[in-house]
């Protein structure tokens, strides 16, 4: 069994809560999300808001608080085959409602249909919050470019 490491990372003004699946094994030495270099999601949001892509962990959290979002995954602790999300079992999910009190949630975006999966499979059903999944970032969604998830993603976020 692996313990997701990272704690999310959301303020009192986040309102769109982005979900991943969980850690890959470079954000887990990281300990940051989306720590492997070819995972597209920095310069998806980067783009989306017309903001440099970050380099640092620092700057990272600043991208994400700063246009009122908050990140976190929907597992807290599974087996898992390296970074495979295909292997993953034996789920515990997180539990969002730290985050849901905290925060003015309107919208959860999941990142890609594992993450969608898992997250209605073990959290909607205890929340009541339905999640628009959005196209995986992860550099195993190769039909995807830069280009077009940037657009997916910017009519989600701005909306």
């Amino acid at each position: 069994m692996i313990q997701h490491p990272i704690p999310p990372l959301y303020n009192s003004s986040s309102e769109i809560l982005i979900l991943g699946s969980f850690p890959s094994v470079k954000s887990r030495e990281a300990m940051f999300f989306y720590g492997h270099p070819q995972n597209r999601f920095w310069k998806v949001i980067a783009g989306v808001f017309g903001d440099s892509v970050p380099q640092t962990i620092e700057e990272k959290k600043h991208l994400i608080l700063d246009h009122h979002l908050a990140l976190w995954d929907v597992i807290s602790s599974c087996e898992i085959e390296g970074s495979s999300d295909a292997s993953i079992k034996n789920v515990t999910a997180n539990d969002l409602s730290p985050i849901l009190q905290a925060a003015s949630i309107d919208k959860i975006l999941v990142n890609g249909k594992t993450a969608e999966k898992l997250y209605i499979q073990y959290i909607q059903p205890k929340t009541q919050f339905p999640a628009i999944c959005l196209p995986s970032t992860s550099p195993a969604n190769a039909a995807w470019s830069l280009e077009r998830l940037i657009d997916a993603w910017g009519k989600v976020l701005k909306s």
